[in-house]
């Protein structure tokens, strides 16, 4: 004849072995809050398309001939987050960060305060 032995989880050893659960969890989702967004690659497809490039003073004028002198990403209405951040998120760039110092053909200046 066998023996069956059965062994009970109780509540107590189920809350000891969530807790390491729970903070690695908690761990894990507070470094994924710190990390920003990927700055935006000039090759990327919808970069391209634009004519984003990170730096306006690299513009060829003839060739965006709806460049005005002075435009740039940090003056443009797209442009999100903190006025004096180098990179900032972008409503054309989803999930990407655009160099406030940078310019595309779709910038439209922000409104007069």
């Amino acid at each position: 004849m066998t023996e069956h032995t059965t062994s009970r989880l109780t509540r107590r050893d189920l809350v000891l072995s969530l807790v390491p659960a729970c903070a690695v969890l908690l761990a894990s989702r507070e470094a994924g809050a710190e990390s920003s967004p990927p700055h935006l690659d000039e090759k990327d497809p919808l970069a391209k398309s634009l004519g984003y490039i990170h730096d306006v003073k690299t513009v060829d004028p003839k060739a965006n001939p709806m460049f005005k002198p002075g435009s740039s990403c940090a003056n443009c209405v797209q442009i999100k987050g903190n006025a004096g951040d180098a990179w900032r998120p972008c409503t054309l760039f989803p999930n990407k960060l655009v160099n406030a110092n940078g310019w595309c053909r779709v910038w439209a200046p922000k409104p007069a305060p």
